[in-house]
């Protein structure tokens, strides 16, 4: 379909087993997309600005993970209003002009994959963890008519510095100390964990599941995680990590190319590559 040579690429650190390639190369094969080209590149915050200012015309679009998402807000001129609020971007999409527009596509992957999984408008929401995913989770919920976060986290000065983003996206954000989760688990309609690996765990055998609540644990390697199966056990709808990577990088796709991604067969590669190796975020 389209014989000029256009490159995108991943940037993180470390970035050497990102699914990323998988998922956009298959996307590309699947399209007819045959001048099209999608790599690693490892880099650091730091390294990011000279990294993007040498990339010639056709680097079409980059794909941002940690740790960063925000230096990439910075380097673009322009960026979408959800990547202004959130205060990160990870997404890159070069424009005519040389310039570069930044989005991010972890918000509107988060709506995709919670609005299939069933949440629906002024659903109470709790959010596990005050960092960069939990950021998107507050979009995602103000985007999805959630007006109300309760924030729950180990360190009460790192939800404060959630609250910026949360005025911004005119969300009502209530915090919670890391001894109240059990209780907030149980009475949510959606709870989104942000958490690392590990962390959440003793949870699983303690939170007594609403019937109803959604699960969404950002984590999938190793997957189910303890909480996951809990929720599962109990007859919950349970969203993994990697249903946002393939919801995410579906938006970069269709950014990146301006055609529409060809979702099934990016999904079948995802698959495929988890089954046959270990996983890393982006």
């Amino acid at each position: 379909m389209i014989e000029a040579t256009r490159r995108a690429a991943v940037l993180g650190k470390p970035i050497a087993h990102s699914l990323s390639p998988v998922i956009h190369t298959a996307g590309y094969a699947a399209a007819g997309l045959t001048g099209w080209s999608y790599t690693r590149i490892e880099c650091a915050a730091a390294e990011l600005p000279a990294l993007v200012a040498g990339l010639g015309p056709e680097w079409a679009g980059l794909s941002v993970t940690m740790p960063g998402k925000e230096a990439a807000l910075a380097v673009a001129a322009q960026a979408s209003p959800v990547a202004a609020a959130v205060g990160a971007a990870n997404t890159l999409v070069r424009r005519p002009d040389g310039s570069w527009y930044a989005d991010n596509t972890d918000v509107a992957g988060m709506v995709r994959v919670l609005t299939a999984a069933g949440v629906s408008s002024g659903a109470a929401v709790t959010v596990l963890g005050a960092g960069g995913t939990a950021r998107a989770a507050l979009a995602a919920a103000a985007q999805l008519g959630c007006s109300a976060v309760t924030v729950v986290a180990r360190r009460p000065e790192v939800i404060d510095e959630l609250r910026p983003v949360a005025d911004a996206l005119g969300v009502v954000l209530t915090a919670a100390g890391w001894a109240d989760a059990q209780r907030h688990l149980s009475t949510a309609d959606l709870v989104v964990s942000t958490v690392p690996k590990g962390v959440a765990d003793p949870l699983a055998d303690a939170v007594a599941w609403r019937p109803g609540t959604v699960l969404f644990d950002a984590l999938y390697d190793p997957w189910p995680t303890p909480l996951a199966a809990s929720a599962a056990a109990a007859g919950l709808r349970v969203v993994s990590g990697l249903d946002l990577l393939l919801a995410q990088a579906v938006g970069q796709f269709e950014q990146f190319t301006g055609v529409a991604a060809p979702v099934e067969a990016m999904r079948i590669a995802v698959e495929k590559a988890t089954a046959a190796a270990p996983l890393t975020e982006s």
